[in-house]
């Protein structure tokens, strides 16, 4: 059952992408370009979001436990090391240069967007590199027991 779930829920996802224009890599890069050709629409798909998960949150962390798994993963570590500079820094030039950021990608393979077939495989290399260069992979990671 847990499956079927997370297929509908990626589901969702990905048509919110497309309907949004986040699968579109030239509005995300009109998004991104204030001083120039500035599109502001994308913010108030972040805003939703934002509003979205804040109150999915609430709603869910009151839960003891979830309903397909025995406990949460919730992150525990608050320090600002290099890997929480570094790793979105690296995330936010990508975005910039491409006009993609995972979802979105994925979801423009499926659409057979223009730039997807050369992204996605720099995209998978760079997640597997920072796998293999991560030395504690789950740090920061709590388990809450029901």
């Amino acid at each position: 059952m847990g499956i079927l779930v997370q297929l509908a829920a990626g589901l969702l996802f990905g048509i919110g992408l497309v309907v949004s224009g986040m699968a579109n890599p030239a509005k995300v890069l009109n998004f991104l370009d204030v001083a120039g050709n500035w599109d502001p629409s994308l913010a108030f798909v972040m805003v939703g979001a934002i509003a979205v998960t804040a109150l999915g949150y609430r709603v869910i962390l009151a839960r003891p436990k979830p309903l397909f798994a025995a406990a949460f993963q919730l992150p525990t570590q608050r320090a600002i090391d290099a890997r929480i500079l570094v790793g979105p820094a690296i995330f936010g030039v990508g975005w910039g240069l491409s006009g993609f950021c995972p979802g979105p990608a994925l979801t423009s393979l499926g659409l057979a967007a223009p730039g997807t077939l050369a992204f996605v495989p720099a995209m998978l290399v760079g997640m597997a590199a920072a796998r293999l260069l991560s030395a504690r992979p789950t740090a920061g990671v709590r388990r809450q027991s029901a």
